[in-house]
């Protein structure tokens, strides 16, 4: 207790180190007294000694009495439509769990898909596909959701962390952990944090990489990944059961236990539908992503599917508010107070000397792997995805591969470790797999979706006209 109330202390420490060092050349005082805020607040975020909006909320509160940014300017973020349609989503995939659709939609899947361990597998990764558009917290999703049907359907098999766990549990829970992340990828709505690199996009290069396009983008790739998963894990992580009778009999007990359909379950999933419609169809209606999320959420309310008390309580959902618009603010004050630019200038210069192919490869798998030193999706975005961005802005490119590329492995990379997003955490959690397996089992899968994000989903964006 003692040492993690000192831990506390350590980005305060950092940021007091660093802060009367003279700027580098080129760079003025308030460009680099604000990057030195911004990695305490990084640090901060690794070390997770403290909650993520307190350590947003402190480096906010920093940059304001040190008259670095004006308190109308810090209040800005939380205006932001990114940051709205993150708390809408949240707020509209806590209704989808406590309606029960969230569980409805799992079990479903399971019982039809899953006909054999294989067909288990490709039934977690089916009911992913249906949830990934629409609740936007991955944590909620596979941890809140899937995780406990998979420990449960794990032990129905006689598989448990201390009996037989590569019987089934290690194999069901490894490809319930890494569809999450492909589903995560694939939709702008999969993971809290993915608006912020479309945010970053806007502002960099000054295109809406919005829903249709992220979704566009990713559909391919992300459902040769879903579809391979279960196939490739056989080979990684064997079960070693033929049967799986047991788990049908409890799935079918389950669903008669929740009986049928309810008003709310119904309701919830047409608004859901008519949701994803109104995102795949803007070019026609012109309405943006957090308009048609606010629309969804007044039907939801107005409809008593849920109460604005019930509503109110959902702490995730005010928490992204506070950290979310806290970033984005400490993210556009590097660019406006000049940070960005002579970042830019420097960088551009030293790789001036290589072809734009080269330099976009490289960028991207450094980005890729240098998630073994992160320990939460969030944080890696916000350190390095606008300054990749940044770095590109002059390269002889295509635009929307760079921010394709970042969007995609920004999720993507988290199969490396088993402490990189809040799903993976749970997953690993359970105790049916040890850490050296899954960082071998990771490195694998990594492998797997660099050829198919690469290959295959090079050729895909340049059927539809991206390059």
């Amino acid at each position: 207790m003692i040492e993690k109330n000192i831990k506390k202390f350590y980005p305060f420490i950092f940021i007091l180190l660093f802060w009367f060092y003279p700027p580098p050349d080129g760079l003025n005082i308030q460009a680099f007294r604000i990057f030195i805020i911004f990695s305490g607040v990084i640090f901060s975020l690794l070390l997770q000694s403290i909650p993520m909006a307190v350590s947003v909320l402190s480096g906010l509160t920093l940059s304001i009495l040190t008259g670095l940014v004006p308190l109308k300017t810090a209040l800005g973020g939380y205006s932001d439509s990114t940051t709205w349609l993150v708390v809408n989503a949240f707020l509209i995939a806590g209704v989808v769990i406590s309606s029960g659709l969230g569980k409805r939609i799992s079990l479903l899947s399971i019982y039809f898909v899953g006909k054999s361990i294989r067909g288990l597998g490709y039934a977690i990764c089916c009911t992913e596909l249906i949830l990934g558009p629409i609740v936007p917290s991955n944590t909620a999703r596979g941890g809140g959701i899937l995780a406990p049907i998979v420990d449960s359907i794990s032990r129905s098999l006689g598989s448990s962390p201390s009996k037989d766990p590569k019987k089934a549990g290690e194999y069901l829970h490894l490809i319930g952990a890494h569809a999450n992340l492909i589903t995560a990828a694939m939709f702008l709505t999969g993971m809290a944090a993915n608006p912020l690199v479309s945010k970053a996009a806007l502002e960099i290069f000054e295109f809406d990489f919005g829903w249709s396009d992220w979704a566009l983008g990713g559909i391919i790739p992300g459902l040769i990944g879903l579809a391979g998963l279960p196939i490739v894990m056989m080979y990684l992580s064997p079960p070693k059961i033929d049967s799986i009778k047991p788990v049908r009999t409890k799935i079918k007990f389950e669903l008669e236990q929740i009986g049928r359909w309810t008003r709310s379950e119904i309701i919830t999933g047409i608004i859901m539908v008519t949701m994803l419609f109104l995102w795949l169809t803007k070019n026609l209606h012109g309405l943006g992503t957090t308009t048609v999320t606010f629309c969804g959420l007044i039907l939801i309310l107005f409809l008593n599917v849920a109460s604005w008390e019930s509503l109110v309580k959902n702490h995730k959902a005010w928490d992204a508010l506070i950290w979310l618009g806290g970033l984005l603010t400490l993210a556009t004050s590097l660019k406006d107070l000049g940070f960005i630019n002579w970042l830019t200038g420097n960088l551009q210069n030293s790789l001036s000397d290589f072809t734009p192919l080269i330099v976009i490869l490289f960028l991207v798998l450094i980005y890729f792997y240098s998630m073994y030193l992160f320990s939460m999706l969030t944080a890696h975005i916000v350190a390095l995805a606008g300054a990749i961005f940044a770095i590109t802005i002059n390269i002889n490119s295509e635009p929307i591969i760079i921010v394709a590329l970042i969007a995609y492995f920004s999720n993507l990379s988290g199969c490396l470790t088993n402490y990189s997003t809040g799903p993976i955490i749970i997953y690993f959690g359970n105790g049916y797999s040890s850490a050296s397996k899954w960082f071998k089992i990771g490195f694998f899968i990594s492998l797997y979706h660099l050829i198919i994000w690469l290959g295959v989903g090079s050729l895909w964006w340049k059927v539809i006209g991206w390059w």
